[in-house]
């Protein structure tokens, strides 16, 4: 069990941390005796690992703390197994002392030190954890260190340093049984039809990426030539499109199932037709405005629901303003039958309030924290959570975008590069559990974009990697599934018990139950972990400490 130690104006983000570090804990309660004490400040000494997090020097140290000598700067990279790990706030090295698990990107100072006290584990690591969990969550990462996990690499942090003292750790991981991690395939629809766009800058973009673009692309060689032959063809075929003599080539939503070789995925429609929204500065630039509204693809949205895919709302005003939310998202809930409707922004606009409106206005989760212009990490995480203004909301983050990974004024790769960055990013889901969100728009396998090759192949990679396919809705429940665990610890038989409390869902693969250091093995080798699906009233015997 974990006691922690923390000003009350963290509580929020302690409990969000914990959801999504799923292990037995509670706030300190003085008089009981702890396996690990994590703590804001020094003082504390009633557990068998007391675990300090701090980025200044507490007032009063004595020569003995083992916070002596500390030098402290303003952010930067700490160094963690060899993988960045990004500091928001201040933080503390300690110069001149050798565990160099932890260190400053830029010194090579250590940034953790360990020392033993009696039958105690002294640990004081350099930053102000909660701090960190906070930025992250509520304004996110600059696209500069988009490609870093680091909510999930302060965990992993954690973790290593609790287990590599001996102690035994139970957690939920954020891993489907069967499974490697979760991947969700979405889909914004923002052009569903090239024919709704005449004399318009949808129209005229297109034909100047078309003609123009694609020969200077094949010039850099980020083009194959088929490529442009095709884009081509499809700018002559285009007055015959508006005459309705040739086949719309934007009118996509069939050949999705086919690339994604069946599995399920989302879709995120415009609800109306003309509106371009507003910002905090004012009115949307017109070109936000969609040229079509929910109801006039009702068919294409039926056949989806009926193909297993889901549909949400793409929303315009319903992160700012919640009655407006409502009337879009009732507008969503009218054409598709379905009464509980996820949302994505439009261009992605959000802000720190959008949480609670969105929640206020009644979507059942959204997935609007990405990057335009870059892929990776916004909040940090894998992981699907709770932003720290909503009070059931749930974040489904967005890791890998099409347009940002290919616009000339976004990352504008090559197929090679653009690999190495999704590679990245499933490495990453592999080895830490979570999700892997991808948007690709619907016009994305169509000319003069046509990125389907690089799409297929990219969902094969998933599969490949042991990726569990849901809908973006399908992963927010299991994430809700997984919330709604609890462990229950009993004194008088030394047992504890791990419930799952969520209503089953045949689709949904089972929780996981992940034990390291399981000291019911007769083995030296403290690195051992093993695994058990998790059952309703799981009991394990001597996990937590008796004086608990």
């Amino acid at each position: 069990m974990i006691g922690v130690v923390t000003d009350p104006k963290n509580e929020a983000v302690v409990r969000e941390f914990f959801e999504l570090f799923k292990t037995p804990w509670e706030f300190y309660r003085s008089g009981r005796r702890y396996d690990v004490l994590l703590c804001d400040r020094p003082g504390f000494n009633a557990a068998e690992l007391v675990l300090t997090y701090a980025s200044q020097d507490p007032p009063h140290e004595t020569p003995d703390k083992v916070d002596q000598g500390c030098s402290s700067t303003d952010g930067g990279h700490l160094v963690y197994k060899g993988l960045r790990l990004p500091i928001y706030g201040n933080k503390n090295t300690f110069p001149g002392k050798k565990h160099g698990v932890l260190v400053d990107a830029k010194s090579g100072e250590a940034a953790l030190h360990l020392e033993r006290s009696g039958g105690t584990t002294l640990v004081r690591i350099g930053y102000d954890l909660f701090h960190e969990i906070s930025t992250l969550l509520t304004s996110g990462q600059p696209a500069s260190n988009a490609s870093i996990p680091a909510l999930d690499l302060h965990i992993a942090v954690l973790r290593d340093v609790i287990t590599s003292t001996g102690l035994q750790l139970i957690e939920i991981p954020p891993v489907p049984q069967g499974f490697q991690f979760i991947a969700c395939l979405t889909h914004d629809v923002d052009h569903p039809s090239i024919s709704k766009h005449v004399f318009d800058h949808t129209m005229f973009g297109f034909l100047y990426r078309a003609i123009i673009g694609s020969p200077l692309d094949v010039l850099r060689r980020r083009l194959p030539v088929r490529v442009m032959l095709a884009n081509w063809v499809a700018a002559l075929k285009l007055p015959l499109v508006h005459l309705g003599l040739a086949k719309d080539f934007w009118q996509t939503f069939d050949r999705y199932p086919k690339l994604e070789g069946g599995v399920r995925s989302s879709f995120f429609v415009i609800p109306f037709k003309g509106e371009a929204g507003r910002f905090e500065e004012g009115k949307a630039p017109q070109r936000r405005a969609s040229g079509y509204g929910a109801g006039e693809i009702s068919r294409d949205i039926s056949a989806l629901i009926s193909a297993g895919c889901e549909v949400g709302l793409h929303g315009i005003d319903a992160w700012r303003d919640a009655a407006k939310g409502r009337e879009e998202l009732e507008e969503i809930r009218r054409v598709t039958g379905v009464r509980d409707v996820g949302v994505r922004m439009h261009w992605l606009y959000s802000d720190e309030h959008s949480p609670a409106i969105l929640e206020n206005g009644g979507a059942e989760y959204d997935s609007t924290v990405g990057y335009n212009d870059a892929v990776g990490y916004r909040a940090g995480t894998t992981q699907v959570y709770k932003p720290l203004q909503a009070a059931r909301l749930l974040e489904l983050p967005l890791h890998i975008m099409d347009t940002a990974l290919f616009f000339p004024s976004r990352l504008q790769l090559s197929d090679s590069e653009a690999n190495r960055l999704v590679d990245e990013i499933i490495d990453n889901a592999v080895r830490l559990g979570g999700v892997v969100t991808v948007n690709w728009h619907d016009r994305s396998i169509a000319p003069e974009r046509l990125w389907g090759d690089f799409y297929a192949q990219l969902v094969e990679k998933l599969k490949n990697r042991g990726a569990c396919f849901v809908t973006a809705g399908q992963a927010v429940t299991w994430f809700r599934k997984r919330r709604s665990a609890s462990f229950e610890f009993d004194r008088q038989s030394d047992m504890l018990a791990v419930k799952d409390i969520f209503v089953q869902d045949p689709q949904l693969p089972a929780l996981l139950v992940r034990i390291h250091n399981d000291h019911s093995k007769v083995s030296a080798d403290l690195s051992s972990t093993r695994e058990l699906p998790l059952r309703d009233g799981m009991q394990f015997e001597c996990l937590c400490c008796a004086d608990i």
